[in-house]
């Protein structure tokens, strides 16, 4: 089970941030809770969708450095 934690959160993070691109609009009405005092559009939910998928690519990155 203690193997699972880097690869779930790379999976996760990468779902994420690919619905997020796919569906920025349902992602909205989530982005407007999180981000209370400042108004959520979907640039700011496309570039948190490419933070997520940059994110996990260096979590598989280091995943990667750490099997060799």
């Amino acid at each position: 089970m203690a193997n699972l934690g880097i690869p779930l959160l790379v999976q996760l993070c990468l779902g994420f941030g690919v619905a997020g691109l796919l569906w920025p609009e349902k992602f909205v009405a989530v982005f407007d809770v999180l981000m209370f005092p400042w108004p959520a559009s979907s640039r700011t939910v496309r570039a948190n969708s490419i933070a997520a998928i940059a994110l996990s690519l260096s979590l598989l990155v280091t995943m990667l450095i750490k099997l060799r």
